[in-house]
């Protein structure tokens, strides 16, 4: 293992930043080893309160800065961004477990979701103007307010990623942000910070709070404008429940019970390889990741013993290299998880065909990705989110059999498909029930496309972040209309009686000619 870029006395500067007026902290430990890697303050309803108040103040000289400052800025923290990659690529491995390269794909999802909504956002939220409601009589105009301090809450799988995808838009909108980091990868989260902070972003727009979520949480959604949630299904009814209530926007990506089809004119190595990486980065904590492949019975012999052979021969390690093909769970707590879904599919009747194993030698919560067979609808793991390394195979007779069984779930976040034939891939795709399909691949394709929006239907969540809609989110659509004087609208019964023929022939006409 290479030295690390991080150090205790970077730990301690980053943790500075925590919004958090008392003395308590929490412990926060490495996967690598288990050992507490650096000891984070603790904020409380109070710190969130006055975080807000001061982002309100900041988020008001930011607005009216304009498009122009907040590109120069935003592109200037994506060029920080890539030039403290290795700083980056340390401490997402650090508190998160990952590999070298899933690290990397957060670095650089990171840079690219901020340089997308430096460069997209005066196009996307500029006023423009829209057809009046009787022509030549009035003109209308629509613009775009921000809606002021917006609320993020982040968990510890994709730091990064996720907290580019809710707060870079934001800001870019001319919105403050109020963040809640998970405490278990806190410090990318903190880190990333201050490279906008660096790169010119007011201290107070963006603040980072930590802490418990029946305190933290709750104070944040209690007092924001607009609250962003990537976490739970059960959480997240939560919170939109509050936020009904405050009648306050939310956008909510949540659980998922995701499904890859893998059809019968596949490279059947090829194709194993590519789902053992859909179902194992990350050890299976991504809320896009597969848990559930279902494999044409025709290719299923040599497409299951080439998934089995690839991850026999996968390299598992911690190492802040790129040594590694598949890391550690993040914590105690989803090893425990792991195991009690893999104990609950075995005892009644699930059969092992890959992994299956602790492996405490390579790190106290290392677990060998696993894949089982033979699940039956009364186990855990055939419709609960395992969040883990852990997958399910099931064999199918036909594409519909398999729409049908991938469809047949509460959830509808990621989807995918492997087929060399475009027209069954789009057949296919049209016909599953999920926010984001991918077609030869697990789900890189549309976690990547930055432009594209990203959410789930079903309970796998509500709105969608990236792309033209992940910067609608943070604005209210004010429409401006004013009345030309060119043609004097009715104000009275015979003002109205005189134009009420002119105005029902101009309703025809506009049908006529189809103008909308």
């Amino acid at each position: 293992m290479r030295a690390t870029m991080a150090s205790p006395h970077l730990y301690r500067s980053l943790a500075d930043d925590v919004v958090a007026s008392g003395s308590e902290t929490t412990a926060v430990p490495t996967p690598s080893t288990g050992e507490t890697l650096y000891e984070l303050p603790r904020s409380n309803a109070d710190d969130v309160r006055d975080a807000v108040a001061r982002a309100r103040l900041a988020q008001l000289a930011w607005a009216r800065a304009g498009f122009a400052t907040r590109r120069r800025i935003l592109l200037r923290a994506n060029d920080l961004i890539l030039d403290r990659r290795e700083q980056l690529l340390d401490l997402v491995q650090l508190e998160t477990g990952k590999t070298r390269g899933q690290a990397v794909e957060e670095v650089y999802q990171a840079a690219s979701v901020t340089r997308y909504n430096a460069l997209s956002a005066r196009r996307v939220l500029r006023g423009r103007g829209r057809r009046a409601g009787v022509p030549l009589a009035m003109t209308t105009r629509v613009r775009y307010r921000p809606k002021g301090v917006a609320g993020v809450i982040t968990p510890w799988n994709y730091p990064l990623s996720l907290a580019a995808m809710d707060v870079v838009p934001a800001l870019a909108a001319g919105c403050a942000v109020v963040q809640k980091a998970d405490d278990q990868a806190a410090l990318t989260v903190l880190a990333l910070r201050r490279a906008f902070i660096d790169a010119g972003v007011p201290e107070a727009l963006w603040a980072v709070v930590a802490g418990p979520a029946d305190e933290v949480g709750e104070a944040l959604t209690d007092h924001v404008d607009y609250i962003c949630f990537t976490g739970s299904t059960a959480v997240g009814r939560r919170i939109a429940e509050k936020a009904g209530r405050r009648l306050v926007g939310a956008s909510l990506e949540l659980g998922g019970k995701n499904a890859v089809i893998v059809l019968d004119d596949v490279d059947p190595e090829r194709t194993a390889a590519d789902v053992a990486y859909a179902c194992f980065s990350s050890m299976g904590q991504l809320c896009v990741s597969t848990e559930r492949i279902y494999v044409h019975r025709a290719i299923a012999g040599p497409f299951t013993s080439a998934l089995v052979d690839r991850i026999a021969t996968a390299k598992l390690g911690t190492s802040l290299d790129f040594g590694s093909d598949f890391g550690s769970l993040a914590s105690a707590g989803q090893l425990e998880r792991v195991e009690a879904h893999l104990d609950d599919a075995v005892a009644k009747g699930a059969t092992v065909i890959a992994g299956g194993r602790a492996r405490p030698d390579l790190g106290p919560w290392v677990f060998e990705p696993t894949v089982v067979t033979g699940v039956t609808p009364d186990m855990r793991i055939h419709a609960e989110e395992t969040f883990g390394a852990l997958a399910s195979l099931y064999l199918v007779d036909s594409e519909e059999e398999a729409v049908v069984a991938a469809n047949a779930s509460e959830y509808g976040l990621n989807a995918s498909v492997f087929t060399r034939s475009r027209r069954r891939a789009r057949r296919i795709a049209d016909a599953l029930e999920a926010g984001s399909i991918n077609v030869n691949e697990g789900y890189r394709g549309s976690f990547g496309s930055v432009d594209a929006p990203m959410g789930g239907v079903k309970a796998s969540g509500l709105g969608r972040r990236n792309g033209p809609e992940g910067l609608l989110r943070f604005v209210e659509p004010i429409t401006v209309s004013r009345a030309t004087g060119v043609i004097p609208l009715p104000t009275s019964g015979r003002d109205f009686a005189v134009l009420a023929g002119p105005f029902m022939l101009l309703a025809r006409v506009l049908r006529g000619i189809r103008r909308r």
